[in-house]
């Protein structure tokens, strides 16, 4: 079926950059606020802290999911419709976050959040790829990219300073006022747009999130039930048999929503590798570190965020530079070394932190851990979409980010299993007696990481690599999700 194709206005244009801009600040922003509040959220609704994991994986897991679905819907049903759809239902659940009087209905509330933000954010990056033409997208996505690092760079200090200053609950009320602005806004100065009308995988939709819900719920339910279990050893060998059926289903759907085929580029394959064991490594630290200076040294929600900085300034100081070193040394060089700087932090913080640790001695740490994400977040990219054909370029860049949020859920629930069988909230030295095997698992994904970063092809063979065959159902997808 052809595309709907229109040429919005020069002020239409601008309109959708900062519509799109201000709909994923917010998802971006939701992703870390919660960290800084999460001792405060615990102690108010008598959570444990599993329930507390769980509170940060339905947000993660419900997005991750739905990511690629979202951008179909786009697609298929108009991108400023399923925005606005993303919008509503991401402000309407953070109701429900801000009003929840326990951690079952904030969990549940969160798992909605994440399904309105897969909504929101492939489609916000549709609608910039649409409005703008091709000349003018590298520096409308570098203005997009910005806003997404501010939300990275504030959200833990906003979070701290909203629930310290006034109450946890409006780290989701603040949502409502912009969300519902921004709703009436796309309708009145934005119009309509269309992409290929793919069909959705809905059974690949039901097999992924069956298999994420078995592994991850095994893994956050291991050390309260047994590793032993009935129902811990169900529900992971479920998790491993739906995956199995996932990959065995998504090799022969006519529209698969991973394509299998495109996993067999090396480069491809081992860079959503990395991309995994990144995020994996990345979530899980920052959730500890946020811990950390509220549970073993006793300090507030926002001096917590304050002391976040030097981990999530990195991000947003060394990402210009770094875009530039790839492009003249390749994805390999970089993902071996910055992940192995973020093991190096990673083991350095389980090596020196105690009760008596002074904050200076892990300033050092952070920053290498941040400047190790950085230097491997656009490697990973290049190494991922270098080599698949334009016609693949939405589905390649949809995969890539559903594997970094599927890191993320995953490599929190390893790491906390970690922390739970070995700590505990109940004083600070229970609290570093977790933290300091949390810390080396982290390290070990960001080893992994090293790994299969090694395994990615050099920069002139990747240069030289024949782009991956596209299947001809994929001859008219639509623009990357992010």
């Amino acid at each position: 079926m052809s595309t709907n194709v229109r040429t919005p206005r020069a002020t239409e244009s601008k309109w959708v950059l900062a519509l799109a801009s201000v709909g994923s600040f917010m998802v971006a922003l939701d992703g870390l606020v919660v960290m800084t509040a999460l001792s405060t959220v615990r102690r108010d609704l008598g959570a444990s802290a599993a329930e507390l994991e769980c509170a940060v994986n339905a947000f993660t897991l419900s997005f991750a999911v739905l990511l690629l679905t979202g951008s179909a819907l786009g697609d298929r049903f108009g991108r400023r419709r399923i925005f606005v759809a993303g919008l509503a239902i991401f402000t309407g659940a953070s109701v429900m976050c801000a009003l929840a009087p326990d951690a079952v209905w904030l969990v549940a509330a969160r798992a909605v959040q994440g399904s309105g933000a897969a909504l929101v954010t492939p489609v916000a990056m549709a609608m910039i790829t649409a409005a703008f033409p091709p000349e003018q997208r590298g520096r409308v996505l570098g203005i997009y990219s910005a806003a997404i690092g501010l939300a990275v760079l504030s959200g833990p200090v906003l979070g701290g300073a909203i629930t310290e200053g006034i109450a946890w609950q409006w780290i989701f009320w603040i949502n409502l006022p912009i969300g519902l602005l921004a709703i009436v806004l796309v309708y009145a100065r934005v119009g309509e747009s269309f992409g290929p009308r793919t069909a959705v995988d809905l059974p690949g939709v039901v097999l992924v999130t069956g298999a994420s819900l078995g592994l991850i719920w095994g893994l956050v339910r291991g050390n309260d039930a047994g590793w032993s279990s009935l129902e811990v050893i169900g529900t992971l060998s479920a998790g491993g048999l739906l995956s199995i059926a996932f990959i065995t289903f998504e090799r022969h759907a006519p529209q698969p929503m991973l394509p299998m085929l495109l996993f067999r580029s090396r480069a491809f394959a081992a860079g959503n590798a990395v991309s995994f064991l990144l995020f994996a490594s990345n979530l899980s630290g920052t959730y500890l570190l946020a811990q950390l200076f509220q549970e073993a040294f006793s300090q507030g929600p926002l001096e917590a965020g304050l002391r976040l900085l030097p981990l999530t300034a990195a991000l947003a100081v060394f990402a210009p530079v770094t875009g530039r070193i790839v492009d003249r040394f390749g994805a390999r060089p970089l993902i071996v070394t910055g992940l192995t700087m973020q093991a190096v932090g990673a083991t350095w913080l389980a090596a020196v932190t105690d009760t008596t640790t002074a904050y200076a001695g892990l300033v050092l740490p952070m920053i290498l851990i941040g400047t190790g994400t950085t230097m491997t977040m656009p490697a990973c990219q290049k190494a991922v979409l270098g080599t698949v054909t334009p016609a693949d370029i939405g589905r390649a860049s949809g995969t890539f980010s559903t594997m970094r949020w599927f890191g993320g859920t995953f490599g929190l629930a390893v790491a906390l299993a970690a922390f739970i069988g070995t700590g505990g909230y109940g004083s600070p030295q229970e609290f570093l007696d977790g933290f300091v095997p949390a810390c080396g698992v982290t390290a070990g994904l960001a080893l992994l990481g090293v790994a299969a970063g090694a395994v990615i092809p050099r920069a002139r063979s990747t240069a030289s690599i024949d782009p991956v065959p596209a299947p001809a159902t994929h001859a008219s997808d639509g623009p990357a999700a992010q």
